[in-house]
Parts: structure tokens; sequence; C-alpha cells
């Protein structure tokens, strides 16, 4: 027995949209999967739960690890070859902590003031295990995120950011490309 959905319970689930050589843990949690597609060569694993508000989007050769969970009423969009680690947390909502209003889903809206924001993670962004993506951040292409860290603002194309607060480490390498090229190609 595999844990992994077959392509006909898949197609049962009613995404939006399913590409081929999707590994699906039996035991993800889909919330309005309608508004989920997920593209080509895609891997979710045990114990992610993923909760789409407008629309989550993810392209193709992704790999979410365990243990993820992708939760908010803004667009959550997950372009091709990115990698995310264990226990990361993607928020496209969140709660006015300010205390000037309520907080949590069950308290009527009109007594909250809940942020709702589109994240996007552009191709090649790896993020580290532990990591929280707070609502309206723009992960640019080839971005790492070190394990741990929280990010509430934008990242800048091909650097390394790590920490709480956030900071910009060092370059890193594009030499991914050439391997894109390279499974472009074949």
């Amino acid at each position: 027995m595999t844990s992994f959905y077959t392509e006909q319970e898949l197609k049962g689930i009613g995404f939006k949209k399913v590409g081929h050589n999707v590994l699906i843990s039996k035991y993800a949690r889909f919330y309005k999967p309608q508004n989920i597609e997920i593209g080509d060569h895609v891997r979710i694993d045990d114990f992610c739960i993923l909760s789409a508000g407008k629309l989550i989007r993810i392209g193709s050769y992704i790999h979410i690890a365990c243990y993820t969970s992708i939760i908010g009423a803004g667009d959550v969009i997950i372009s091709d070859y990115c990698s995310i680690s264990g226990k990361v947390s993607i928020y496209s909502s969140s709660d006015d902590y300010s205390g000037n209003f309520m907080t949590n889903p069950m308290v009527p809206e009109n007594y909250t003031n809940v942020n709702h924001a589109p994240v996007i993670l552009q191709k090649h962004v790896i993020i580290g295990c532990g990591s929280i993506i707070l609502p309206g951040v723009t992960l640019e292409e080839g971005v790492a995120i070190g394990a741990m860290s929280v990010v509430q603002n934008n990242c800048k194309s091909n650097f390394i950011y790590a920490g709480n607060p956030l900071k910009k480490i060092i370059p890193r390498s594009t030499k991914y490309k050439e391997f894109e090229m390279q499974i472009k190609n074949n």
C-alpha cells in the first residue's frame, strides 16, 4: 500500500487543476481544493495543510515537505522549481495584533482587521525548515531563506536571507539556471 494518492483519487479531491507525476500524501489536508492548482512533478508530503482563499497555485517541479501549512484568504503563488522545507508556514492572511481589534475567524468580521495580501514565490526559491512567510511578501527568483526565519518583507533575487529579524547574508549562485535548461532540453 502506498501513502500517496493515485491519479484517480487525486481527481476525486476536486482540485481546480492537477498535472502529471503528482505525489500527494494521503495524510495531507486540503480546504477549498477547487481553488488549488497543481502543476507537473509535484510532491506534497505528510501532514501538510493547504487552505485556499481565492487561489493557491503550485507550479511544476515543486516539493512541499511535511508539516507545512499554506493558509489564508489571499492568493499564494509558488512558481516552478521551488522547495519548501518541513514545518514552513506561509500566511496570506494575518490578524491585527495591536489590540484595537478582536482576533480569530470565529469573531464577526466587523470586529476584526485582518490583513489579506498575496504571497509570491518566484522560480527557484527555497525556504528552510520552520520558517514563516507573512502576507504580502514576494520572494524573487533564486531567493534562499535560512531555517527558522521570519519573512515580513520582500526579498531580492539570488540572495540568501536568514534570521529573525531577517537579514540578507550573501549572494546565491545562479548555476541552478543551467540545470533548469538541461531539464527543459531533456
